[in-house]
């Protein structure tokens, strides 16, 4: 087992500097990765479509909460993705990625007892950290809607009339600015932690600001990927959540894959279970 490293230092892997275009590659190998697993992928997407439907139904006629709803799920989405990460490691490992693979994935935190710095319950700190930001999101939207739209606010089209398209109120500007003030460090706290957070032993405040670094070394390369996260998940969002099923763990995949290509992690120690508890 690998000694705590000494108080006061906190050791950061090296960031790579990718093209621009660099992200459309990781699409492109997020895509192989998501029918080499076939099933195990998708089942995350149903999964996934399932919950945005068990949302638009929780929220009813209230359509403010569910705009906030699924751009908080939005946040907490790389968390859910943690065991496509694990799938597309072993594939590139050569290892079997299947059920075990997901089995393990979401039962190695019990190893934490026994782990040293970095153990297993910082991908849980995490996850609660930024399911804090989506709930405070989720919040503020309501509000925001509830309290500025001229007319109540309970059906797409009232969204669209009373909010997007209300004359001299700016108020879906104010929306989209309020939005993009909080996604923004959200993105950059979180476009790789997750993906370093199971495959090394750190803890949150590295993988943070590994993510950060990350962003400000490639910053035309992750707001393409930005772009396209948002337009794809538009996208499925579009279909009734059907497109969800793929487009979700296809990107899952594909984040892999761009930790993989922005991250060389090579210099900190895996996340491996103890001896005799793999």
């Amino acid at each position: 087992m690998p000694p705590r490293p000494p108080r006061g230092t906190l050791k950061l892997p090296a960031v790579r500097q990718v093209e621009l275009t660099a992200p459309l590659g990781w699409l492109g190998q997020g895509w192989r990765d998501l029918w080499r697993c076939g099933t195990c992928s998708l089942v995350h997407g149903v999964a996934m479509a399932v919950f945005g439907l068990l949302l638009l139904w929780l929220a009813g006629d209230r359509f403010w909460l569910l705009a906030g709803a699924f751009s908080g799920f939005l946040v907490v989405a790389p968390v859910l993705a943690t065991s496509l990460y694990a799938l597309s490691r072993a594939l590139e490992r050569g290892e079997p990625a299947g059920w075990r693979t997901i089995r393990k994935t979401w039962t190695r935190w019990q190893y934490s007892r026994y782990a040293v710095h970095g153990g297993y319950w910082s991908l849980v700190r995490f996850g609660l950290l930024l399911s804090l930001a989506g709930t405070g999101w989720v919040l503020t939207s309501a509000a925001l809607i509830t309290l500025m739209a001229p007319q109540p606010v309970h059906t797409p089209m009232d969204f669209v009339r009373h909010v997007v398209l209300a004359p001299g109120g700016h108020l879906f500007e104010l929306w989209l600015t309020m939005g993009a003030l909080m996604a923004a460090p959200l993105f950059a706290s979180s476009v790789v932690s997750m993906p370093l957070l199971l495959d090394r032993r750190v803890d949150v405040l590295q993988a943070v600001l590994t993510s950060w670094q990350t962003v400000m070394t490639n910053p035309g390369a992750l707001a393409l990927w930005a772009a396209l996260i948002m337009g794809l998940t538009l996208l499925g969002m579009a279909t009734g959540l059907l497109g969800l099923i793929v487009i979700l763990p296809w990107l899952g995949h594909a984040s892999w894959h761009a930790y993989r290509a922005l991250v060389d992690a090579a210099s900190l120690p895996e996340r491996l279970p103890p001896e005799g508890m793999k």
